[in-house]
C-alpha cells in the first residue's frame, strides 16, 4: 500500500469565487499548493479595470507562486509550470475555465482531479447549478473526478447529494456547493494517494449537459409554463436574469411566484392579467399565470410589481412580448 506523501506537491487551477472555499479546505488540512493557476486579469465594474480573479487574491494573501497563462496549451507555461514546480504530485482543478492539454494532464504523477458541481453524469459543462435548477431538479450535489481529455467526461471519484431548496437560487446554491465541494476534494485526496479509491466510468447514456449561459439564455418564453418559468428565474439569479418585452424595450423580472392555475386561463401567454395583491399576474403556457413581485427597466431600479404598473400604466390585456 502506497503511503500518502508527506509534503504533496500540489498545483491548484481555478478562477471565480466558486473556487475559494476549496483552496481554503486545503489550506487547513496542510495541503496548501505549490503553485495556483488562474486566468489573466479581466476587465470588470464599470470603469472597466483590469482585475484579479477571487483565486488570485487568495494566491496573493497567502502567499503562493501564481500564474496565469491566457492559455494552458502554450509551450511556455508548460515550461514555466515545471520550472515552478518540477515534480507534482496532483493537480487540483475547480472551475478553472481552459481545456487541458494531454501533455498539462499527464504532468503530474497521480493526474488531475476536478470539482465539478453536479452528479455527474449528469449537467456535464460550463452552468450546471443553473442547469439543474432550470430543469426543477430537487436535488443536485458535487463530484470529484479523474480529468482526460474529454468534456467532465473522466472517471467518478467520489460524490456528494445535495439538496436544491424550492425558492433557492442560483446565486444562494453555488456557494453551499463550492463549500460542500471542498470539503470533498479534501476527503477524495488521501485515498487516491494511497491506491484505495478506484475511480468508475460514468454511464454515458446518462450523460446531459450544461452549456455556458450567455444574456440571450435568459429570454422569456411566455409560452413555458409558469413553474418553467419560476425555474428559470431562480437559475439565471443573479446573471442573467429573466427578460422580457414590454412596449419594445426589455424589462426584467424580479421575484416571483409560479400559478398552477391561472385566474384568465385562456389569455395568450404574456398577457398582463392585473395586479393580485403586490404582484403582477401574467399569462403563461397551459393555462398557468407567473405572479411578478418586481420588475426593472434597464439602467433603472427595480420597482414592487404595483409601482411599475402605475408608472408604465399598465392596462388588463397589454402585452408582454
Amino acid at each position: 500500500m502506497r503511503a500518502m506523501p508527506i509534503d504533496p506537491q500540489l498545483v491548484f487551477f481555478g478562477t471565480p469565487e466558486f473556487a475559494v472555499p476549496t483552496l481554503d479546505a486545503l489550506f487547513a488540512a496542510g495541503l496548501a499548493p505549490a503553485a495556483v493557476v488562474t486566468q489573466p486579469s479581466r476587465p470588470a465594474g464599470r470603469g472597466q479595470q483590469p482585475q484579479d480573479s477571487p483565486v488570485a487574491r487568495w494566491a496573493r494573501v497567502h502567499g503562493v507562486p501564481l500564474l496565469r497563462p491566457e492559455r494552458v496549451r502554450e509551450a511556455a507555461f508548460l515550461a514555466a509550470l515545471r520550472e515552478l514546480v518540477p515534480a507534482p504530485d496532483l493537480a487540483v482543478v475547480v472551475a478553472f475555465g481552459q481545456i487541458f492539454p494531454r501533455d498539462l494532464l499527464a504532468l503530474p504523477r497521480h493526474g488531475c482531479v476536478n470539482l465539478h458541481a453536479s452528479l455527474l453524469p449528469r449537467y456535464r459543462g460550463a452552468a450546471p447549478i443553473q442547469a439543474a435548477i432550470a430543469a426543477g431538479e430537487t436535488t443536485t450535489g458535487v463530484t470529484t473526478m479523474q480529468m482526460e481529455a474529454g468534456l467532465d467526461s473522466g472517471p467518478i471519484l467520489l460524490q456528494r447529494e445535495v439538496p436544491i431548496g424550492p425558492a433557492e437560487t442560483a446565486g444562494e446554491l453555488s456557494p453551499r456547493l463550492a463549500a460542500i465541494g471542498g470539503e470533498l476534494v479534501v476527503e477524495t485526496l488521501p485515498p487516491l494517494f494511497r491506491g484505495e479509491l478506484p475511480p468508475r466510468p460514468q454511464d454515458l447514456a446518462l450523460a446531459t449537459y450544461a452549456p455556458r449561459l450567455t444574456r440571450e439564455s435568459g429570454a422569456v418564453d411566455w409560452s413555458l409554463t409558469a413553474m418553467a418559468l419560476g425555474n428559470r428565474l431562480r437559475a439565471y439569479t443573479p446573471w442573467p436574469g429573466l427578460t422580457g418585452e414590454l412596449r419594445g424595450r426589455p424589462v426584467k423580472l424580479g421575484a416571483a411566484q409560479p400559478l398552477a392555475a391561472s385566474p384568465r386561463p385562456e389569455a395568450v401567454p404574456g398577457t398582463y392579467l392585473g395586479l393580485a395583491g403586490a404582484r403582477a399576474v401574467v399569462a403563461c403556457g397551459e393555462g398557468t399565470a407567473l405572479a411578478i413581485g418586481s420588475l426593472q427597466r434597464p439602467g433603472k431600479k427595480p420597482l414592487a410589481a404595483p409601482d411599475f404598473v402605475n408608472g408604465e400604466r399598465l392596462a388588463a390585456g397589454d402585452r408582454f412580448a
